[in-house]
Formats: C-alpha cells, structure tokens, sequence
C-alpha cells in the first residue's frame, strides 16, 4: 500500500485541485466565485469559512521557554511564601499558648502543658475571632482549608485568584494554626502559592491556559516546599488541580516545585517533614500473606475512616451556620469546644495533642512512643471532630496533616491491636502509620499517586511502598464506593459546581478516522442548487455537503446551523458559493490526534476521509469527520 512520505509537504494534484498533504486547499487554486451573487438572506451564511475571533489585547499568550522561566519566578516566591507562613506560624504559637516573642518552633515536638493552663482553652477562641474578621473583612476565600477554592478558580474563574488572598490566606492560617485550631498548614500554602501564581499572571495577562498552568505550578509548589517532596507536588498539581497534562503544563509545574523545593531546603533545611525510624522491613516481609492480609485491612478502615471524615466535614460546615447568631458567635463555640478538648488531654495526659497541624503526635507515633492502643483511637476519634469543628465554624487551615495525623493514630492502633491477638503477624507501629497516613490522604483527597510517592519521599524505604500501594488502593476503592466525591470536590458540588473526575481521559485520541466518520454525506455536482442538493434532508441532522466538478473534488461544505433554511428562502444559490476554501483531506487509518491538528491549523470545519490510496479520487471517499462526530466521541469515552 503506498504510504505518505514522512516530514514532507507532498504536494499532489487531487481532482484539478493543489492539495498538500497537511490537508491544505491553497487559496490560489480555489475556483473564482467572486463573481457569485450574493445573498439577500439576513441569515449569517458567507461563502467561505472566516478566521477566528483574535485574541483579545489584555491577553497574551508566550511560547514554553518564558512559561518556564515565568514558573521559575512562582516557585521562588511560593518557597519564600512556605518560609513565611512557617515563621509566623511560631510566632502565633509561641504567643498564644507559651505567651512570649519568637518565631522559633518545632511542630514536631511535643511541647507539654501550656503557660496559661487552663486559660489555654481561650486561645483559639481569641485566634478564631480574629481570622473571622479578616476573612469577612477582606477575602471570602480564605476561610476553610483552601484547595476547594482554588480547585474553583482553575475550573469555574479562569484561573483567576485575587492576589489579597495569599496575604490574608497567610496571616488568617497561621492565627488559626498558632492559637490551636486542629488545621494543618499544607492547604494554606497550596491556596497561597495558586494565589501568588494566578496573581502574577493575571498582572502580565497572561491567556487562560497559561494562568491554570502557573497557579497548579504555584499550588504544587507550596506542597512541596512545605513536605520537602518535590515529586509529591508535581503530582498533586497534576492529580487535583491541572485538566491538561502535556508538556505545556508538566515543565512549569516541574520548575517550579523544584525552585520551591530549593529555597526551601536552604532556609529550612533538608530534612523530610517526619524522622522516619529504619522500619526494619524486608521486601520479602512485605509480601507476606500475614501482612497482606493486615495491610488490605488497614486500607479499608482507612477508607470507611475518610469517608467518615468527609461526611463530618460538610456536617459541621453546613451545620455551623444555622446556630443562632452571626459568624463570630459560632466560632466562639466552635473554637470553645476546641480548646475544651485541649485541657481535658493536657489533664490527662500531659498534652492537649489535638492543636495545631498535629505533627508532634505523628512523629511520636513514628517513633514508637505511643504504645497504647487506646489512647491512639481516642485520639483518632478527638482529632476528627476537633478537625471538622474548627474548619466548620470558620478556621482557616488545610485538611492534609489533619488526614496524616487520623492515618497515624489509625494505622497505629490497629498495629497494637493485631499484635495482641496476632503476636507473630510482624505488624509494627511505624509501618501501620506510615500505610495508614498514605492511605487516609490517597482516599480523602482523590491524590493516590501524590500520597504514595510523597510516602516514599518521607520514608526512602522501598521496601515500605509495596504496603502503601496496597492500603491507599484499598482504602481509596473503599471510599470511592461509599461516596463519590473526595473532601476537596464535595464542597464545591454544594455550590453546583461540579469537578470532572474524568478529565485527564484522553484515549479517544487514538481512534481511527473511520472508527468516528460519518458515513452518510451529500455529494453534489457544481451548478447544483441549495434546494436541489439538500432535497428533503432533516434540519436536525443535516450532512457535510461534498461539491465536486467532472469528477473532480471543488471542496466541502460542513453541516451549518441555518443552511436549510437558507435553501427555503433562496432556493436557487448554487451550492459550490458554500464550499470551504480550506478544506482538509485524512485517510481511513489517519489517528484522530492528526486529524484534530489539521483542523485546528486550517481552521476547518470538517474532513473529507478516503480510504489509503496513491491519487485519491471521488469513489475512494469513505465519509466525513465533522464536528459534531467528533464531540460525540469525546462525550462516549467518558462512558467506556
């Protein structure tokens, strides 16, 4: 079969006509019809197919190399940004609950009671009317855990976030987080960085694409910053936030988490978020049947845990406000019932381990510090409720060390439990945490892939991953089954707006033009009226009108809104003042991909599609991809 010659503009002469092989009619071969009356019809039809709309002056769009430098810029400031956020973070905390000046703070330290005892619990409630009134005072935007907002700008605003709310996203997170309430940090610098990025484009005005690409860059920048996991942020960019994943959108994103990740190992240092014990598990070990068995069970608690988390969540966030009085009285009790929950710990054990991101619970689980079963699991059952109340009532924190915390002290408990009745299982504490804190962040947030390599950046253990794939699988199957949507997405269906989960489905791609073409089309001879081509065709499904002369193809007429009714009105106009002038050609073999990228570059409206042969003639044409064949198959693989 003769084959088309590679990286060539073959030209070849295709019934009278020049006909390159990028499928291009050039417009000096086209038949006259300037001489063609024109008509009278008030109907919007023109003779040829005109070029889009221009792109509008307060949008500009610049090739991949300044997108990447530009990336680079995001990172920098969202690294800078992480530092920042850190810093006041301590300077809060050391205020509110050891009441002095310093901006020094290890998270992953536990600190034991507070100076003020039991006037502690009147922390986050002061904290908590302060980030009230900022929120209302300056920017919505900034109450709640952050990514259902930027989630929102990427899919409902153009990628448009006001540059306001990374300044009070920082100052509202770090009151809430210093003064006690039970949010992590991780969603506050995705929602600054998404800000800092969208805000930096939006002043160069920068195109819609390239604004979503630099506030996902922005936002995975922040995460990887905060965790030192620069894959993890990559990832998380491309899993929750990015429609598109090409190189267009994955080289800014990659730049960016990188310089993030940089400013941040120098400022802070190099260390992962957690002191990750030697786990003293062989590959062999993991793939024990014991451990299999132990593992996929921790899974699916971990998925019933998140989908529990989920469903609290818009409980206290819808319940909230429907308590008597306005915003600032209901977080009075909100952040009340907090701090209550603190004493009560720091009383009875010497620690109020429900404040702030948790990280210090983490690390002693890690570290194999808490070895009481019971203990873990109230914690584990006081950190949710202290979670979804705080961000209910109108705190300003993330949900991820949130869902690393519950894994942990799930994934701990469970351990202690199977050792008790299985003493020979080989389960330990630090594994179960580890699995238990991927597996709760894979199946809360829909970021499978994140949370199991930023795992494996934590740990740089191999031989742990192969539980950790097992328990986030489980567990996010699990969740899945017990309700769609993730604790990101779940707000914004509140709203009516709904995320597509199947965004990144590009398969239809690889389809074959005669696996979409419409097989049914008009052929007319030049000379042939409107009326007389179209005869008694429906006007809801009116076919792509091929024109040809002699033999000879003169060109195509795509099916248009309003044309058969124009052959009501002037029956007599021929059809050949119609044809497109840039008309594209493909074979019966040719990729949709191909086909889509002749189109866009023709600016064409359909296809003529012939089957494979050396000098294509009329009787070689086998259909015509259109428009509309085309939107069809991209709306049927989303049900394959």
């Amino acid at each position: 079969m003769w084959q088309f010659p590679k990286q060539q503009n073959f030209p070849l002469i295709l019934r009278g006509l020049h006909v390159d092989w990028f499928g291009h009619f050039p417009d000096s071969t086209v038949p006259d019809m300037s001489s063609a009356p024109l008509s009278s019809s008030k109907f919007p039809i023109r003779p040829v197919v005109g070029s889009p709309a221009p792109v509008p002056d307060r949008e500009r769009r610049v090739n991949l190399l300044v997108l990447c430098g530009l990336a680079l810029i995001v990172g920098v400031m969202t690294g800078c940004g992480a530092v920042a956020l850190r810093t006041l973070i301590g300077l809060f905390h050391n205020a509110f609950y050891n009441g002095t000046f310093s901006i020094w703070y290890d998270a992953n330290v536990s600190e034991g009671p507070s100076r003020f005892g039991n006037w502690v619990f009147l922390s986050p409630v002061l904290g908590g009317l302060v980030v009230v009134f900022l929120v209302q005072r300056f920017a919505p935007e900034a109450k709640g855990h952050g990514v259902p907002e930027v989630m929102d700008a990427v899919f409902y605003k153009r990628g448009n976030i006001r540059g306001q709310v990374a300044i009070i996203k920082s100052l509202a997170s770090a009151l809430s987080i210093g003064s006690g309430a039970a949010v992590g940090r991780e969603g506050p610098i995705i929602q600054i960085g998404a800000a800092l990025g969208s805000a930096f484009s939006q002043a160069i005005k920068l195109s819609t694409w390239q604004k979503i690409t630099l506030l996902s860059a922005g936002a995975g920048a922040g995460i990887a910053a905060t965790f030192n996991t620069p894959l993890g942020g990559v990832l998380f960019a491309l899993e929750i936030l990015l429609p598109e994943v090409s190189n267009r959108t994955f080289l800014p994103v990659v730049i960016a988490t990188g310089a993030a990740t940089t400013i941040g190992r120098i400022l802070i240092g190099p260390d992962p978020a957690f002191v990750v014990p030697d786990i003293q598990m062989s590959l062999a070990q993991a793939l024990g049947l014991q451990e299999a068995i132990a593992f996929v069970v921790l899974g699916a608690l971990c998925g019933v845990a998140s989908w529990a988390f989920i469903r609290l969540l818009v409980v206290m966030e819808d319940g909230f406000p429907k308590l008597p009085g306005n915003a600032y009285t209901q977080n009075i009790i909100g952040m009340a019932a907090v701090g209550l929950m603190m004493v009560a710990l720091t009383h009875a054990f010497g620690h109020p381990y429900v404040d702030g991101v948790g990280y210090g619970v983490i690390q002693s689980t890690l570290d194999n510090k808490m070895t009481y079963a019971g203990l873990l699991a109230s914690l584990f059952v006081l950190k949710m409720l202290a979670t979804t109340i705080s961000l209910g009532c109108g705190a300003s924190g993330g949900i991820f060390s949130p869902s690393l915390y519950l894994g942990a002290t799930l994934g701990g408990a469970f351990a202690l439990v199977v050792s008790m009745v299985f003493p020979h299982a080989g389960l330990t504490v630090p594994s179960a945490a580890i699995v238990g804190m991927a597996a709760m962040v894979g199946a809360g947030t829909g970021g499978v892939m994140t949370a199991i390599v930023m795992v494996f950046e934590m740990t740089r253990d191999y031989a742990i991953i192969v539980p950790v794939i097992v328990g986030v699988a489980v567990a996010a199957g699990i969740r899945r089954t017990l309700i769609g949507e993730t604790i990101y997405t779940i707000k914004l269906r509140h709203r009516g707006h709904r995320i597509p989960k199947e965004r990144h489905i590009n398969l239809y791609l690889v389809k074959q033009a005669q696996d979409i073409m419409e097989r049914r089309f008009i052929l007319a001879k030049v000379g042939t009226t409107l009326k007389e081509a179209i005869g008694a065709e429906d006007t809801d499904d009116l076919r792509a009108i091929i024109v040809e002369r002699e033999g000879r193809i003169v060109g195509l007429i795509p099916p248009r809104s309003g044309l058969w009714l124009e052959s009501q009105r002037n029956p007599n106009l021929l059809v050949e003042r119609f044809v497109e002038i840039r008309a594209v050609i493909c074979r019966d073999i040719d990729l949709l991909s191909l086909v889509l990228a002749r189109l866009k570059r023709h600016r064409s409206g359909a296809a003529i599609v012939f089957h494979g042969v050396d000098r294509p003639r009329v009787r070689d044409i086998v259909g015509v991809i259109t428009k509309r064949a085309i939107a069809d198959t991209v709306i049927d693989s989303y049900d394959d």
